[in-house]
């Protein structure tokens, strides 16, 4: 069995509990492919039973990886789409983080988590990724793909930016605001949520268009079907604007349209037995804590 280990960064006070998670997975696995940063990190602090791999790039981690495990917060977890890509090979967030979404598994869970994982007691969720087409190659290093949102933002302290946004060809709406986002069912939980967005379940098969901070009070998020192309043509006062799919950001100079659509691909989360994404909001959000419960 050979496993990706890919990570930020943590707190020391999270050290035993990674050690732990090491010793238990080198029970089965063979060889650990680690990303070159996280190991740099690691390696001052953890030694290494089974022998180790780096990579720097998606070619360097074989398709037949058993999975990959992200360390960290939801914001880890999105870091591994570019390595992970159409592999398929799935993803277990350990969370180190805050909040934690996706990087579901908390510390005091990891140990049965990981006995789980090698005893494969788990299922896959299958999530579904947005693509990004304006008709410039070199977009996000030739992977425009989002699992969380595509955002169109205004850069800095300047003024508001106009976007049209048109759903498979019929206009839907001029937005004046600071930006606009195209959201997943798994974005749901992000960025969308903090803007007012709706919460929607994994499965729902859908797509959710949100208006940043827009200067007119009766625009809400709309949902549509994820089958849609949804066009937005960005214009402005200011010559150019942000780009963000998930937590990658490029400027881009308007006017231009923008095409977003279902990738022909999705990511792979695992998620262990005893873990839903119900289960997930009730104790992220703190729903049901109440005494007449």
């Amino acid at each position: 069995m050979q496993i990706a280990l890919f990570g930020r960064k943590f707190d020391r006070e999270f050290l035993p509990v990674i050690e732990k998670m090491i010793r238990l997975l080198e029970v089965k696995v063979s060889k650990f492919f680690i990303h070159k940063r996280f190991y740099d990190f690691l390696k001052e602090q953890v030694s290494f039973q089974k022998p180790v791999d780096i990579f720097s790039d998606y070619t360097q981690i074989p398709y037949d990886c058993f999975c990959m495990i992200s360390v960290g917060g939801d914001g880890t977890l999105l870091d591994t789409l570019p390595y992970i890509r159409s592999s398929e090979i799935p993803v277990l967030g350990i969370n180190t983080g805050r909040l934690g979404f996706l990087s579901a598994v908390s510390s005091d869970e990891m140990e049965e988590s990981v006995d789980a994982l090698l005893s494969g007691r788990f299922r896959i969720d299958r999530r579904s990724l947005l693509m990004l087409d304006s008709g410039q190659e070199k977009l996000f290093e030739n992977f425009p793909y989002a699992l969380n949102e595509f955002s169109v933002l205004k850069r800095d302290n300047t003024t508001m930016i106009s976007i049209s946004a048109y759903v498979d060809g019929s206009y839907l709406n001029t937005y004046w605001a600071d930006g606009l986002m195209v959201a997943t069912p798994t974005g749901s939980t992000g960025y969308s949520l903090s803007c007012g967005g709706p919460i929607i379940s994994p499965d729902s098969e859908n797509f959710i268009i949100t208006p940043i901070a827009s200067h007119n009070l009766t625009v809400r998020p709309i949902v549509i079907k994820d089958e849609s192309v949804v066009k937005l043509r960005v214009e402005g006062r200011v010559k150019s604007h942000l780009l963000l799919m998930d937590s990658r950001s490029i400027p881009l100079e308007n006017p231009v349209d923008l095409y977003v659509k279902k990738a022909d691909f999705s990511i792979n989360l695992i998620c262990i037995e005893h873990n839903d994404f119900f289960k997930t909001i009730r104790n992220k959000l703190a729903w049901g804590f109440d005494k007449r419960n």
